[in-house]
């Protein structure tokens, strides 16, 4: 039994999916996002969004950080967490602007005092003011806010973002086939719309990461994992959080690599939306099963290759060092680098890729579509072969 699942918590969310097997899959059942006729404005030119989503267990680690340093700015990173967790789903239906979002904080009050709710609040406006200066337009509606002690530990921050939006205008991933090729986006550097250098971890895979990576005196704080797991799956690292680590010529922090906020890719999708929409065939924000993610929303008779995915930021190598988990674990868990996926034609990728070295990020063709039996995926690093 892998660590994770150990742990109680599921890359894969088979038994969400079982939950939830029964559901109407909306008007385009491989879109990333679920699609709605358009109930708000009776046009059937139009379409209607409501997606959910949040910062996960990444809260913790803000918490631990902040119990620990003092310092309140990881909280605005958490509160970016909650919202790009949302924004880019719906970026992989080619939505990215006119957009209205609800923020949702669940907070032990004993524990989450005043000062870190005002910085969560600010930090969220202080994002979607920066995404408006890129032409990312979302509006802030409010939310809810709720002194819940009795049902969480520390707080959990989550939040809902909705759309109505053009249905020629969407990316529905019934284009994808044989043929394609796929640009990979890369989460970790610096884009230029962040202040500093983004590990690239994103908000998923969080659970293992903290409880792989940070040494035993962590469960002093009992608060921050669930007593019934067993002691040998409970802060097994040898890090600190304030431990620092050589990035390039930088020294950073073991907490700062970990708390790094989600990077967005909003704004260089809207470019590339705007300038090649025709070009692309499908997208898929890799963050829940990570480099698997992909297979839901393929059609049947595609085998995904991906061999030339990103060298693995720092940040993955230190979690798997402390846990001993494979590969195709690795990559099964955690982005390991690359959040987007772009499937598009030869022509287009090369205009794609230019666009991210404009805002800085990495960009390349990093696999392809090849007719097949079913749906499969092999990703291949270093001569080994990883089929899922």
């Amino acid at each position: 039994m892998s660590l994770y699942t150990k742990r109680g918590v599921s890359a894969q969310k088979e038994e969400v999916h079982a939950a939830t097997k029964n559901l109407d899959k909306g008007l385009f059942p491989r879109a990333f996002c679920k699609i709605n006729e358009d109930l708000l404005g009776g046009d059937s030119d139009w379409v209607n969004v409501m997606h959910a989503d949040g910062a996960g267990t990444k809260s913790i680690l803000a918490y631990l950080y902040w119990k620990e340093t003092g310092d309140l700015s990881v909280w605005k990173g958490i509160a970016q967490d909650a919202i790009v967790m949302n924004l880019d789903d719906l970026l992989c239906i080619g939505i990215y602007k006119n957009l209205l979002y609800s923020s949702s904080i669940d907070r032990n009050k004993s524990r989450i005092p005043g000062e870190v709710l005002k910085a969560l609040i600010e930090g969220t406006q202080e994002f979607l003011d920066q995404m408006s200066s890129h032409g990312v337009s979302i509006a802030f509606l409010g939310g809810e806010t709720a002194d819940v002690g009795d049902v969480v530990r520390t707080v959990a921050v989550n939040g809902t973002m909705a759309s109505r939006w053009r249905k020629k205008d969407l990316v529905t991933n019934e284009a994808i086939a044989p043929g394609n090729v796929i640009v990979g986006l890369a989460s970790y550097g610096k884009a230029v719309y962040e202040t500093g250098y983004n590990s690239g971890i994103g908000s998923n895979g969080l659970t293992s990461a903290r409880h792989d990576v940070l040494s035993k005196a962590y469960a002093s704080y009992t608060e921050s994992y669930d007593e019934t797991l067993e002691d040998d799956v409970v802060y097994i690292g040898h890090h600190s959080l304030t431990d620092s680590i050589t990035i390039g010529e930088e020294q950073i922090q073991v907490g700062k690599l970990l708390l790094s906020p989600t990077r967005t890719f909003a704004p260089l999708m809207k470019e590339i939306l705007e300038e090649h929409f025709t070009g692309i065939h499908g997208l898929i924000h890799s963050s829940g099963g990570g480099q698997t993610k992909c297979l839901k929303y393929m059609p049947d008779g595609v085998r995904i290759v991906k061999d030339n995915l990103f060298k693995a930021p720092e940040i993955f190598s230190i979690i798997q060092g402390s846990s001993g988990s494979d590969d195709k674990e690795m990559y099964q868990v955690f982005n390991m680098g690359c959040r987007m996926e772009i499937y598009t034609d030869e022509a287009a990728a090369n205009a794609i890729i230019q666009l991210g070295q404009s805002f800085e990020i990495e960009a390349q063709v990093i696999g392809r579509v090849e007719a097949g039996v079913g749906k499969s995926l092999v990703i291949r690093k270093e001569g080994a072969e990883i089929v899922y």
